[in-house]
């Protein structure tokens, strides 16, 4: 069933090796990033690809509309393993234009489960209703709207207390917020950077 991804995997292997012998024996030994991508799952927002990472070289979580929230267990272990144990110096919360999940968190129509995790979205939405509205078209609300949802994450990962702590201790650690465009390939940042050394 999966033949074709066992051998794709073979094929991306040996290009790594015949483009650098060392390659596999340096990753195995290390995991040291200075990046942690909070992004989205979707297929289309490749993270190492993105921003031509090699592996080893940028930490990933990934969730439906790369959401933060404070009481995701799995995004919190991440989140600490990252700050405390990796000491990464960058955290990158990641959204990107056209994304299914904002757009399913405010057209009206019920999905089940994933709409209790696409509620925060709903709430950006609710209290930047006034500037939404004010947009000429869906496009251009929904663009915003995952700016707006980017944002409320940057918030939410600089608030948390491992992020907290880690500022009170002197650890260089900045969170910022990037939107990737799906037209052109390109990230956008959108100056909300938040760090110990910042001013704010």
């Amino acid at each position: 069933m999966l033949d074709h991804l066992k051998a794709n995997n073979k094929a991306w292997a040996a290009r790594k090796v015949a483009a650098d012998p060392g390659f596999f024996k340096r990753l195995k030994g290390q995991q040291a990033p200075d990046y942690l991508w909070i992004g989205c799952s979707d297929s289309r927002v490749p993270a190492n690809e993105i921003v031509d990472l090699d592996p080893g070289e940028l930490f990933v979580h990934r969730n439906v509309a790369n959401l933060a929230p404070p009481q995701d267990a799995n995004y919190l272990s991440v989140l600490q393993f990252a700050v405390d144990v990796l000491k990464v110096k960058h955290i990158m919360v990641v959204g990107h234009y056209g994304c299914g999940g904002v757009a399913a968190a405010v057209d009206g129509e019920r999905r089940g489960l994933v709409d209790h995790w696409l509620h925060p979205i709903r709430e950006v939405h609710e209290e930047h209703r006034c500037e939404l509205n004010a947009l000429g078209s869906d496009t251009a609300r929904l663009d915003r709207l995952c700016e707006l949802n980017v944002i409320r994450q940057v918030k939410n990962v600089a608030t948390d207390v491992f992020v907290q702590d880690a500022w009170t201790r002197g650890q260089d650690l900045c969170v910022h917020g990037l939107v990737y465009s799906l037209e052109n390939g390109l990230l956008t940042d959108l100056n909300v950077s938040v760090g110990s050394h910042l001013e704010e």
